[in-house]
């Protein structure tokens, strides 16, 4: 005969709970990063003496080591058993493809592998999508201010990548240029329209290229050409004309640039 306690004990025992498998069976490709596409690139697959392999679990919080193996269930050492067969880890050309019959080793490299993100990485139709579109909205914008910009900042950013080969163009020569700066590389054109010191840069360029100020021989001076008077000192292991863009934001530095430009007109 079955007591109340009985009853009440029966009722508060639970089946366990079975975790549900929500890894995605399919076929995953992975990628070497940076480009590097070498002949063979062999990943590491187990600890090394000096070089461990591991993964700090959160859910246990500690470090458990990592190792492929093709007869496993796993890629953690602490659920292998004692029978087993390495596998290699290998990129031909900068390419991984690892079958669905193996999400051993996909597993071990989406989730676990301690280089993923660093050394390679899985390789997603839909996220490439999404950095293409990123990078052509980017395209896009910086195209857009290249048509607007006015031509003495279009001739500054052209300058930091001709020097003084854009004294030589035209108006339309530079406006060109700039655009197509604009279009094959978007966001450094963007970075560098956003930024002051680059006009800066430029009109102290310019200023002791008309002879309105001169930069020393050693480069670690500015002062006027007319009578010689020293303007400012260049830090050690500073470009002296980014030294003179942010010179051209003091007190001292606002009149020099305010004279500069009326010697300019």
């Amino acid at each position: 005969m079955q007591t109340k306690e009985n009853k009440t004990t029966a009722k508060a025992v639970k089946t366990p709970e079975v975790k549900k498998d929500t890894w995605e069976y399919k076929d995953r490709t992975y990628l070497l990063k940076g480009n590097m596409k070498p002949l063979t690139y062999r990943l590491q697959g187990k600890s090394r003496k000096r070089i461990p392999l591991v993964y700090f679990d959160e859910n246990k919080g500690y470090n458990r080591e990592l190792r492929y193996a093709t007869n496993q269930k796993s890629p953690f050492v602490d659920e292998q058993d004692d029978n087993v067969l390495l596998g290699h880890i290998v990129f031909e050309k900068g390419v991984l493809k690892v079958p669905k019959n193996d999400p051993v080793l996909q597993k071990m490299l989406s989730l676990y592998h301690p280089q993923k993100g660093y050394r390679f990485e899985e390789y997603s139709p839909i996220e490439e999508a999404k950095d293409d579109l990123e990078y052509l909205n980017t395209q896009v914008e910086a195209m857009n201010i290249a048509r607007d910009m006015e031509i003495d900042v279009a001739e500054a950013i052209m300058r930091t990548e001709l020097g003084s080969e854009v004294n030589t163009m035209s108006s339309k020569e530079i406006k060109r240029d700039v655009m197509v700066f604009a279009n094959n590389n978007p966001e450094l054109f963007i970075e560098l329209a956003n930024d002051e010191n680059v006009q800066l840069r430029n009109f102290g360029i310019i200023a002791v290229e008309s002879a309105i100020i001169d930069l020393s021989q050693d480069q670690r001076s500015f002062s006027w050409a007319s009578n010689g008077k020293k303007l400012m000192n260049v830090p050690f292991d500073e470009n002296p004309y980014t030294a003179l863009a942010a010179w051209f934001k003091t007190d001292e530095g606002v009149e020099v640039y305010k004279s500069i430009q009326k010697k300019l007109k």
